[in-house]
Order: structure tokens, then sequence, then C-alpha cells
């Protein structure tokens, strides 16, 4: 965890990209897999104990497919497809914008594995942008779970995020999580640094 003094005098956020991918339940691993089959890490992301695997499925919508896209580690207890709003019109869904977890009334979508393929009923979404915070982070900031913050990303072509919601946890690494179509859109990659307003 960065040093609480430099953090607020300094109010810098790492920012972390987040293209399309998913999470999987165990019942579903299995179903697009093989019976008992695990997961094998490819790198980690920002966050404790996550990674990005080396399996990829492909995710089928109304209106067509895309492949490759990146399982994500470890195994959940809900399946969930988090996707840009550009995905959206290829796929030819209409996801709500929503948090992590939320899906209840959220679409379904076809996923294809190489052992068979699994009919969600429920689990697509757009992610809403947010901030991870360490529990010790937010406290040096004054920041609340659950609050929206707004951020200033000074890219190639210079915006501000409004509505970003603050997830604190002492599980929780310093990040703020957009995805592809908002660091496109701002001129900016993973690695970068976002200013909290």
């Amino acid at each position: 965890m960065s040093d609480s003094k430099q953090l607020t005098q300094e109010r810098w956020i790492p920012v972390g990209v987040s293209g399309r991918h998913l999470h999987l339940n165990a019942a579903d691993l299995a179903a697009l897999f093989g019976e008992g089959y695990e997961l094998k890490p490819l790198k980690p992301l920002s966050q404790p104990g996550q990674y990005a695997a080396e399996e990829t499925v492909s995710i089928q919508g109304p209106k067509g497919r895309i492949d490759h896209v990146r399982v994500l580690g470890p195994v959940r207890k809900a399946s969930q497809i988090e996707v840009s709003r550009t995905d959206t019109y290829t796929l030819g869904v209409q996801p709500p914008v929503r948090e992590s977890g939320s899906i209840e009334g959220t679409p379904g979508m076809t996923v294809i594995g190489p052992r068979g393929k699994v009919e969600l009923k429920q689990g697509v979404i757009v992610a809403a942008r947010h901030i991870h915070f360490h529990t010790k982070e937010a406290e040096a900031w004054g920041i609340q779970d659950k609050a929206r913050l707004r951020v200033r990303l000074n890219g190639e072509r210079p915006l501000v995020f409004e509505d970003v919601i603050a997830r604190v946890s002492d599980q929780f690494a310093l990040d703020l999580h957009i995805d592809t179509d908002e660091a496109n859109a701002a001129g900016v990659r993973t690695g970068d640094r976002a200013e909290l307003l």
C-alpha cells in the first residue's frame, strides 16, 4: 500500500483499463472446459489474488459473436460477462451499467468453450467505473465506501469522469477501473495516473 501522507498530498490514482472479460462459477467452468478443470493463471491483475487466466471463450449475442474473450480467476459464485458499450452493438444486447456482482435482471448470453457451451440467463453488464481503495487509503482521503467521486484523466484528450464509485476494503489495492471505451476517449492506458478531484 502507498504511503498515506503522500497519497493525501497528491491524490493520484493508478489507472487500470479493463478489456472485455468474464468470470465463471464452478459449474459453468466445468461445462465449458471439462469436469475438474482448473484455470491456469496467465498474469496477476492489480487486485490481490485476481488474475487473467490463459483460457479464453467466445460469447454469442443475438446479433453477433466475439471470440477470444479472456476468463479471469479465481472462480466466483456467479458467472458474469463484462463488456464495453461498443461491444454491445456487435453482440446485439443492451446491458445496464452496473457494479460487478450486481447482475439481477441483466441480459444473458451464450458462452462457447472448447468442451461445451453455456446459456447464461443473466450476467452481462457494462461495468460501472470505480476506484478500489484500501481501507487505510480511504481513511487518509476521507472517502466512504460507495461514495460517488470525480476524477481527471490527463491523457491525449483530457477529461473528467463523474459518478465514479468508491469501493473500500482492506483486501483492495488502489486502482481506478475504466473500460476500453472510456480509456480510448481520454487517451489513457493501464499504468497512467488519474487525479482525484
